[in-house]
């Protein structure tokens, strides 16, 4: 297996080829009245950096929740070339600024997939490839927008068309699947911000188009697989590659875990490594789990003298990562046999990977255990596992929603002033984990003459929501009903 390290560009990251390559095409004219391009990363990176080395004045619209960090480095790298424009909480306000711009001033707009010079300054990367590998068998290559999978596709299915092209994508993100589905782009309805260098609404026409005609396939990966492609490329390389820059090395695993490869050459885009530090916390979180080396399950126990120390006895000697239990109720006066069950959180480490947690789960199962593996649930990974407080103590008529926002200083006051007092809050919670979206939980007392309020209230929400019926997490630890 091969990486190809576009880490080590100037800007840390691949998109400097397709920026450097679209301006160097501009005639005289369109150098003398500048650019503009909109871009919250690694775009706005490799235009700033391309302006300075071409002489080139550029405007710079960067969401107003671009991290302090990014602003810096579009400034580091332009300099004096570069005006930086912060206008709007999203890529498309930003974008549609941008626009503005370039109509208003006469500025070349650079954008950051769909065109023609942008796409076959990606390709570049293939041709580096072929003089530095002259022969393997396949490439994984992550697809956002999709410039780069186009790119590279053209020139090597012209080259060496043997070479088998598979084309990755977030399963949170996966907008070319989508476009594949429906036979033209379509637009997600909304997108995953942990791998944000991909985290694209929708595919560009002509990344498309060279797409559907030049790939031979295309795989999703989930979070888990992505943290887990991170661990693996900082174990053997020392390099913290980004979410995005981390596809490929996913799908890798994934395919020869699902195939039967012998004797072949796999190669894979580090396609970034501007990585916000903080994310860290997340892939570390996130990477067992994604390897197969940790489970997290529900289990009800008896609430009675003895029945915590079973469960643990039970165990055996396998070593527990997490362990949440909180006392719930009593069905019978103090000094009298209990009735009620206790619902308990129990991460494990896993030595020898599914086989062993399947023996776990059939120990369960012999001993009268109700259980529920929660390893692929995003509700259960993301928020219950860091939540403390039990049920309450009454039933209510609770409804359970997640919410994404734009992540800046005062975004959280800012969501719950939006928020209103309106509505009963029953269950709230937030973690910070170092994105440009915040993410919260929230359960919100709605009876049924309030329910059609309450969803035109939500209706006219600048913020992505998802409601969560009969979620399994929900069910067992925080659910009144449960």
């Amino acid at each position: 297996m091969y990486l190809k390290r576009e880490d080590q560009q100037p800007v840390k990251s691949f998109k400097l080829r397709g920026a450097f390559n679209c301006m160097s095409q501009l005639n005289e004219q369109q150098k003398a009245a500048g650019v503009v391009a909109a871009s919250a990363g690694n775009h706005a990176q490799g235009v700033a950096y391309a302006a300075k080395a071409m002489n080139i004045k550029a405007t710079i619209v960067m969401p107003d929740t671009t991290p302090e960090i990014k602003v810096n480095a579009v400034r580091t790298f332009g300099g004096k070339h570069i005006n930086v424009v912060q206008y709007g909480t999203s890529y498309d306000q930003a974008s549609a600024h941008a626009l503005m711009l370039s109509q208003r001033h006469g500025f070349t707009m650079i954008p950051p997939f769909d065109h023609p010079d942008v796409i076959a300054g990606q390709g570049t990367i293939a041709k580096e490839m072929l003089e530095q590998l002259s022969d393997f068998d396949y490439l994984f290559v992550a697809v956002g927008g999709g410039g780069l999978a186009a790119g590279m596709a053209v020139y090597l299915k012209q080259i060496k068309p043997s070479i088998k092209i598979i084309g990755v994508e977030s399963d949170q993100s996966a907008c070319l699947s989508a476009a594949l589905a429906a036979g033209k782009p379509v637009t997600l309805p909304q997108v995953g911000i942990f791998a944000d260098g991909v985290a694209v609404k929708t595919i560009g026409e002509e990344p498309f188009r060279l797409c559907k005609q030049y790939l031979d396939g295309v795989m999703t990966v989930t979070n888990d697989e992505i943290c887990t492609a991170i661990k693996d490329i900082f174990d053997d390389t020392r390099v913290i590659a980004e979410p995005a820059g981390a596809l490929s090395v996913a799908a890798i695993r994934k395919f020869c875990r699902e195939n039967d490869v012998k004797n072949k050459r796999l190669t894979g885009i580090l396609c970034g490594a501007n990585i916000n530090f903080h994310t860290l916390r997340y892939v570390s979180e996130r990477c067992e789990l994604g390897e197969q080396k940790e489970a997290v399950f529900a289990v009800n126990i008896p609430e009675t003298k003895g029945a915590f120390k079973s469960f643990c006895s039970l165990l055996g000697g396998i070593v527990i990562t997490e362990f949440n239990y909180r006392f719930n109720a009593r069905t019978q006066s103090v000094g009298e046999s209990a009735t009620g069950s206790a619902q308990i959180f129990v991460g494990v480490k896993l030595r020898n990977g599914a086989s062993e947690y399947h023996e776990l789960l059939k120990k369960l199962d012999d001993n009268g255990y109700t259980y529920c593996d929660l390893s692929q649930n995003e509700l259960a990974k993301l928020h219950v596992r860091h939540m403390v407080g039990g049920r309450p103590h009454q039933k209510i008529d609770e409804s359970i929603f997640s919410f994404s926002f734009p992540e800046y200083p005062g975004a959280l006051m800012h969501f719950l002033n939006t928020l209103g007092e309106s509505w009963n809050i029953t269950l709230f919670h937030y973690r910070n984990h170092g994105a440009a979206q915040g993410l919260v939980l929230a359960g919100f007392e709605i009876g049924e003459q309030q329910r059609s309020s309450f969803q035109e209230y939500l209706d006219k929400l600048d913020f992505e929501v998802q409601e969560h019926k009969d979620d399994p997490a929900y069910t067992f630890f925080l659910s009144s009903k449960g």
